[in-house]
């Protein structure tokens, strides 16, 4: 496959005005659609005032290509090239990542998703299937133009009052089938979203690094920042059914004035937000689901224990891994090609942070002691206060690369470390 993409601004029309946006061509970007084994020749070019790069989030390749300390200057060009791997079909994404600039790069619209498809996509319960691609984005137009982060938006994430699917505020989906497939990604800075559709089960087909091993029915799921999930919905018959983010409270902090003494303390759960509206003109026939999946296999640890903890210093809008801010200049973990890893991530903050590690996939092994439901391959997973969770890390590819926390604000204020596989 061979592509151009280019990051520039341009006026993009969103929730009923236009504002100046910085973009892929669109909001979101062009979706890159992807098979397994596929050669990739992707020539960017950055037309923004100031550097910028891709990161390939979720994609297992080689962190000389997916490089998060690459820095492409203005007006320049750069060619990505790459092969996807066998057995990672699922749903990506990308988006900048030059140190300190992420954050603000990345609310200004600079996302798209990737689809990678493999041998299951044919599965004949999925090519029944409808499928869309919902990237679910928050934003926030001030007289034209995307508002500026303040410094609670440094401290708690920055999140804006236009939540978009697909760029569209509030949309309506008209299916044809009664059954939909529906892959889900949140692009958002900060926004967790607890989605549960109206009137309907979900049932999870597949998570972050592609399918599971079996379908999962749940009442609702929660996005943290950069996760995505594919869902299965069959259709109950006609009506509306709105697709909602649930309140959820991730920990964010306010300033309270306290009898003229100011005071951190949390601003409370988000409110419920309608997301899309599911019209169904017409009873469906009923389709079936599939019953089995992929062929997952437990990772075996056979590497170190290593021991990362994140934690905060609110008033002073900083953040740390092990005590230390980012050093691009520092290897701050050094590991070993083929072994897998058991890392044990704490929050030791007061708020959700969502843990993201670059070109090497993981899975949950336990969260406080405890053992997820269901096994599956991740490269975000969410952390909450005082929560503590154990990763199996399969070491691939050797290189330099990152893992930090996706809350990009946090990312950029210092909650970034640097791991080495040789």
């Amino acid at each position: 496959m061979e592509a151009r993409l280019e990051a520039v601004a341009k006026p993009i029309q969103v929730g009923g005005q236009t504002a100046e946006l910085w973009t892929y061509g669109g909001l979101p970007g062009p979706t890159l659609r992807l098979r397994e084994g596929e050669t990739v020749r992707l020539v960017f070019r950055n037309r923004l005032p100031e550097p910028t790069n891709l990161h390939f989030h979720g994609l297992p390749i080689p962190p000389q290509v997916d490089n998060p300390f690459l820095e492409i200057p203005p007006g320049e060009e750069h060619v990505y090239e790459f092969t996807i791997p066998r057995g990672v079909a699922g749903t990506y994404w990308y988006h900048p990542h030059v140190h300190g600039k992420v954050a603000a790069q990345l609310f200004r619209g600079l996302a798209g998703a990737t689809v990678v498809e493999g041998p299951l996509d044919a599965l004949p319960e999925l090519k029944a299937a409808e499928e869309h691609l919902l990237v679910l984005k928050d934003l926030e137009v001030v007289s034209g133009r995307v508002a500026p982060h303040t410094p609670m938006d440094w401290m708690n994430g920055k999140e804006g009052s236009l939540v978009l699917v697909n760029g569209a505020l509030r949309p309506t989906l008209r299916p044809g089938k009664g059954l939909l497939r529906l892959r889900l990604l949140n692009a958002s800075n900060a926004r967790f979203y607890r989605l549960a559709l109206e009137g309907h089960t979900l049932v999870q087909i597949a998570t972050d690094g592609g399918f599971l091993a079996r379908p999962v029915e749940l009442q609702e799921l929660l996005l943290a920042p950069a996760e995505r999930a594919e869902v299965l919905v069959a259709l109950k018959g006609p009506g509306e059914y709105r697709l909602l983010a649930l309140s959820y409270d991730r920990g964010a902090m306010g300033m309270m004035d306290m009898g003229g003494m100011m005071h951190m303390m949390g601003t409370g759960p988000s409110r419920t937000e309608p997301l899309l509206t599911l019209f169904v003109a017409k009873p469906f026939p009923r389709l079936p689901l599939p019953k089995t999946l992929a062929a997952l296999k437990p990772l075996a640890p056979t590497g170190p224990v290593r021991r990362l903890v994140f934690s905060e210093n609110m008033m002073a809008g900083e953040f740390f891994i092990n005590r230390r801010k980012f050093d691009p200049t520092r290897v701050d973990l050094r590991a070993q090609r083929g072994r897998v890893e058991v890392w044990e991530v704490e929050n030791q903050g007061d708020m959700d942070h969502p843990f993201h590690l670059h070109t090497h996939p993981f899975q949950i092994l336990a969260r406080n002691g405890r053992a997820e439901p269901f096994s599956a391959w991740k490269d975000t997973v969410n952390i909450r206060a005082g929560e503590v969770v154990r990763l199996a890390v399969a070491m691939g590819f050797p290189g330099k690369t990152v893992f930090h926390c996706h809350i990009v604000e946090h990312e950029d204020r210092g909650m970034m470390g640097v791991l080495e596989v040789t």
